[in-house]
């Protein structure tokens, strides 16, 4: 469900959208994407309390295609817990991206709205189990989904990060999502070390919908606005072709302090600063299609297209620098700078699946890549004094994948067993190439553009590698009471040389009511090229000798000579040792609890560095390479962790009389982080009494995401109505410093969404607010909140806007 008043969209953009709902028809494709069982879609032809109240009594008993190669493992039967959220679901939360629905419906996920954060207030990460957000696999369809070329440099949630973008797949393009929450390296590679989000697209020829949506939030800002479609088109006698074209705009919020700080400043008192969403406007287009060759071979494709501009704010420059003088005479007032960053993402899916003696095969081509442009408007180059221009272009940052599978499978009859045993075997090639391209001359000499400064032509640079990956996978019903399965992937990189993941689960049905389920597996991911090259200088206000003051800083590749000159080493892999445990109890069709215990212990993880205040000493050395930076940064494999943490998901269905239905749905995580090793500090860095990784540093990594997370929804169907509410406590969570004494605890909160939708025919109304009671996160201790001007957490997991209203119209066929 979602829902709002609808926004005003550009009458040119709008245009151009509904021209390619028509010019939609005429595109050729094929595509063919996973069996009728493994789609959980149900038909629009139905009655809305027919499609609801199918689909969560079926919910336990879908099939899953995650986590598994057996044609028919549903979600109860499953040896690793997984969620299965519909579009259904999807909608009901009332968000129009898929990392905020996701974040409404599972408490092992975290999602925040990081605020005046540079890029990473335009590309939102999302952590899986309160690890990294690059520690969780995105895959669509079953294929592996390209990372950003964004790297979270700043203090959030992520930091150091470089994940896939969950925000580039419009939802209306959405069937079904598994998330499988438990490490899958063995059988993906990787990146799964916290779990896998695989979305599933719809699919078909026939049926489709058209929908409208907006809304605001109470502060009368914020206001947003989709428009979408999704609909199927026949190929030939049997092939198919569904086409997806979204449209979806944001207004800024805006929930910073007046500025007291300088009675001497022109705009004393007034609100200087923006805190809050970007204004955004995104465009996607996608379509995903099949088409048989003859009765065992199809050919299939799905390509997504996506563009989302933004503007964010930076950090306010007040009119002067110190007493009266003027910081540049362009501001005599002083000045907001704007990020207006374009960001591109393409993604292609190519290939061909069949059945040949017995085997399922399915050989494939995936390309796809990621570009980040940034300009830095309303702002200056300081060292250029009245002549500086008021808008950059800072450079840009581009993100490749192309990659290359084949899989096989097929149940084999043995003597032994009394049960089919299903084995599976493939190979992967991989190629991945990372960019820096740099930004035009002003906005990086002297003292850069205030905002962002750009990239420099020594920071620019085109970096390559590639890896070839084999599996095997064994997997059968050794009873009708056990199942077992096995993995073992070898993979070798270009960069970092071998890893080889394995991974063994089982589950026993103790009676035909409750099962137990376990599984144990090793895994890594490797470094991302980001983060083995990512380099930029600019300027950066630091605490030099207990003040703030602005600082040139240089964030260093860890293969540059800067880098080594600090102690810099090769990245090494991060590598995971994954156990759970858990129960599934279904007593009946329509109801189902599962309590899953999990510990991951990783080595080796990758952090971004503190900043490095450089003595004069390490400041000449780098002088000497052509390098003047009083400051530094680089990436370094930091900390030993361990992670252990429960889930609990529980679901039930209950009739009240004749057809009414209430559907109740219950979820709970917990989960603590303890640091197992530091890294030595590298022995330059020790002379000069520095350390490279600071407790803020590990304490953000560790310790500020909420600790407990919990959801309980219910949805009451009533004849053409279907109400929604959900209640979400979001546990207390830390923001850490590196003075302990300066640590703020962030108290618990509770936030209640509602929402109701009425069928009428094909038509589907819907309204609804999230947080009903307008909850805000605790403000920020007055010493480290600028002043009052940046008065909330960007590390909140529900954000600081408040109150949302929003509604919806569909019409379906």
């Amino acid at each position: 469900m979602s829902v709002s008043v609808p926004y005003r969209l550009t009458r040119r953009r709008s245009s151009l959208l509904i021209s390619a709902l028509f010019a939609s028809g005429l595109m050729p494709a094929a595509y063919a994407q996973q069996s009728t069982q493994q789609s959980t879609q149900q038909s629009t032809q139905q009655s809305a309390q027919q499609t609801v109240a199918s689909a969560e009594a079926t919910a336990a008993q879908a099939v899953i295609v995650t986590g598994t190669r057996s044609v028919n493992r549903t979600v109860t039967d499953s040896e690793a817990p997984i969620d299965v959220l519909t579009s259904k679901d999807l909608q009901t939360t009332g968000a129009t991206d898929i990392g905020s629905a996701l974040n409404r419906l599972l408490p092992s996920l975290n999602f925040p709205s990081p605020a005046v954060a540079d890029a990473t207030s335009a590309n939102r990460p999302a952590q899986l189990r309160v690890l990294s957000p690059d520690q969780t696999l995105i895959l669509v369809n079953g294929k592996r989904w390209h990372t950003t070329s964004v790297v979270n440099v700043n203090g959030t949630v992520g930091r150091g990060s470089s994940p896939a973008d969950l925000n580039t797949i419009p939802l209306s393009s959405i069937d079904h999502i598994e998330v499988l929450r438990d490490g899958a390296a063995a059988q993906y590679g990787s990146d799964a070390i916290a779990g896998v989000i695989n979305i599933i697209l719809k699919k078909g020829a026939t049926g489709g919908e058209i929908a409208l949506s907006g809304g605001e939030y109470s502060e009368r800002d914020g206001r947003q606005g989709d428009l979408s479609t999704n609909f199927g088109i026949h190929l030939g006698e049997k092939g198919w072709l569904r086409f997806t074209a979204e449209e979806k705009h944001q207004g800024t919020t805006n929930r910073a302090g007046a500025d007291f700080r300088n009675p001497l400043e022109p705009l004393y008192g007034k609100i200087t600063q923006q805190q809050g969403d970007p204004q955004l406007a995104q465009y996607n287009v996608g379509i995903n299609a099949g088409l048989p060759l003859n009765d065992d071979i199809e050919l299939y494709t799905f390509i997504n297209a996506s563009q989302r501009n933004t503007n964010a704010a930076a950090t306010w420059r007040t009119a002067y620098t110190t007493g009266t003088t003027l910081r540049s005479p362009l501001y005599p007032n002083g000045f907001l700078p704007n990020e207006a960053a374009r960001n591109i993402d393409f993604s292609s899916v190519i290939g061909v699946r069949g059945h040949t003696d017995g085997w399922r095969w399915d050989s494939s081509l995936n390309y796809g890549y990621n570009e980040f442009t940034l300009n830095v408007n309303n702002t200056a180059n300081l060292s250029l004094g009245a002549k500086s221009p008021t808008s950059f272009y800072d450079g840009q940052l581009r993100n490749t994948q192309t990659l290359f599978n084949f899989d096989a499978a097929r149940e084999i009859e043995l003597a032994a067993l009394a049960n089919p045993l299903t084995v599976a075997f493939g190979a992967e090639y991989r190629r991945d190439e990372y960019q820096i391209s740099p930004g035009n001359p002003n906005s990086y000499s002297g003292s850069g553009a205030q905002g962002f400064a750009g990239f420099q032509p020594s920071n620019s640079g085109d970096y390559r590698r590639h890896s070839s990956a084999v599996y095997a996978d064994l997997e059968t019903d050794l009873t009708k009471q056990l199942s077992a399965s096995a993995a073992i992937r070898h993979e070798d990189y270009s960069d970092f040389g071998s890893v080889t993941s394995g991974k063994l689960s089982a589950r026993l049905a103790l009676t035909k009511e409750f099962a137990l389920r376990a599984a144990a597996s090793n895994g890594f991911r490797a470094p991302s090229l980001a983060q083995e090259n990512y380099t930029i200088t600019g300027t950066n206000l630091l605490t030099v000798n207990g003040t703030t003051q602005p600082v040139d800083t240089g964030t260093f590749g860890v293969g540059t000579a800067a880098a080594k000159a600090l102690g810099a080493k090769p990245l090494a892999p991060e590598k995971s040792k994954n156990f759970s445990v858990g129960g599934v109890y279904q007593p009946t069709n329509n109801a189902s609890l599962s309590v899953d215990a999990y510990e991951i212990d990783i080595d080796n993880r990758i952090l971004y560095s503190g900043n490095l205040v450089l003595p004069a000493s390490l400041q000449s050395v780098l002088a000497n390479q052509g390098v003047l930076v009083g400051a530094a940064r680089y990436f370094t494999n930091a900390l030993d962790t361990k992670t252990r943490g429960v889930d609990v998901v529980g679901n039930y269905q209950l009739s009240i009389t004749g057809s009414d239905k209430v559907l109740l749905t219950f979820g709970y995580n917990h989960n603590n982080t303890s640091v197992s090793n530091v890294a030595a500090n590298p022995a330059i860095l020790a002379a000069n009494n520095l350390t490279l990784i600071d407790r803020q540093s590990i304490l953000r990594a560790t310790a500020s995401a909420p600790k407990d997370k919990l959801t309980l929804a219910a949805d009451y169907i009533i004849n053409q109505w279907t109400t929604h509410a959900q209640v979400t406590r979001y546990g207390s969570f830390l923001v850490p410093q590196n003075n302990a004494a300066q640590d703020q605890t962030y108290s618990a909160n509770t936030l209640l969404d509602l929402a109701a939708s009425y069928h009428a025919g094909k038509w589907t109304i819907t309204g609804g607010i999230n947080n009903v009671t307008n909850k805000y996160p605790d403000q920020v201790q007055s010493s480290l909140n600028s002043g009052g001007t940046l008065p909330y957490s960007t590390f909140s997991p529900y954000g600081f806007d408040g109150r949302y209203f929003y509604g919806k119209v569909a019409y379906n066929w």
